[in-house]
């Protein structure tokens, strides 16, 4: 076990979790949540908890599709209740910072002909039109860079409210534009960080080498309790089925990479 989680456990000091979606802490710590909450206070920080109003994208749409959903106020109201029933299962703290999903995220407000034309094709009125082509593609849009800092200052704050002295952020796997900002949040606490490898994504998109080899970090495997997480992630109705086919969900370690001592 890294020194710095032992270190935490140990004494019991908050540990903060900083989770991009609603399920994404889950899917990819569950069994570490487990262990840690055991010991001492753990909070899940979920960035991204909210939709926006439509039209929406033909992304946004499918998605909702797969969600069972056809409507993303609803469907982001019952993630939330899902995300706060599977965290008290572990007796872990939920907090949602409010923020919206990239696939709802909205270009600043134009002139009247974008405002009409955003109207009937939503594409041209969203900051991230597409999955494949922008929000998977791992470029930040420069319109994000106020929700950046303010997301940033979210983090901060909610750490120092809890006392955390150990943070857990994802590692990016997959260049999911919401993961790279929540990957931000660990280069605010240097040593303090530790990043988490995303699951599912990790088991078809390489990790990102650079980061791991510019910021000194080494990978750690946890085995113990993966088998268990399934149940939890199960708790997540609404994303169980599109994330897993044939809600098949695999027990893989969960990986960690950690600051070099």
């Amino acid at each position: 076990m890294p020194a710095p989680l032992r270190s935490a456990l140990d004494a019991g000091d908050p540990i903060l979790f900083v989770s991009p979606h609603l399920d994404d802490a889950v899917l990819s710590c569950g069994a570490l949540l487990e262990v840690a909450a055991r010991h001492c206070p753990v909070i899940v920080a979920t960035i991204f908890t909210t939709a926006g109003p439509p039209p929406h994208t033909h992304a946004a749409r499918g998605f909702m599709r797969a969600c069972g959903s056809d409507d993303a106020a609803s469907l982001y109201s019952a993630r939330r209740r899902e995300d706060a029933d599977v965290l008290a299962q572990l007796a872990v703290q939920p907090v949602h910072l409010g923020f919206a999903d990239a696939l709802f995220r909205r270009r600043r407000r134009g002139g009247p002909m974008r405002e009409r034309l955003g109207r009937v094709v939503p594409e041209l009125a969203h900051r991230y039109p597409t999955y494949h082509f922008d929000i998977a593609r791992g470029r930040l849009a420069h319109g994000d860079r106020p929700l950046i800092r303010d997301v940033l200052a979210a983090i901060r704050a909610t750490a120092r409210r809890a006392g955390a002295k150990l943070l857990f952020c994802p590692l990016g796997v997959g260049r999911h534009v919401d993961h790279l900002i929540g990957r931000l949040a660990g280069t605010q606490f240097r040593e303090h960080a530790v990043y988490y490898s995303d699951f599912p994504y990790d088991l078809v998109a390489p990790v990102d080498t650079r980061f791991v080899s510019a910021h000194a970090l080494t990978p750690w495997r946890l085995s113990t309790g993966v088998a268990a997480k399934g149940r939890l992630i199960s708790g997540y109705r609404s994303q169980v089925a599109g994330l897993f086919h044939g809600g098949v969900i695999p027990a893989v370690p969960e990986v960690y990479y950690c600051p070099r001592p």
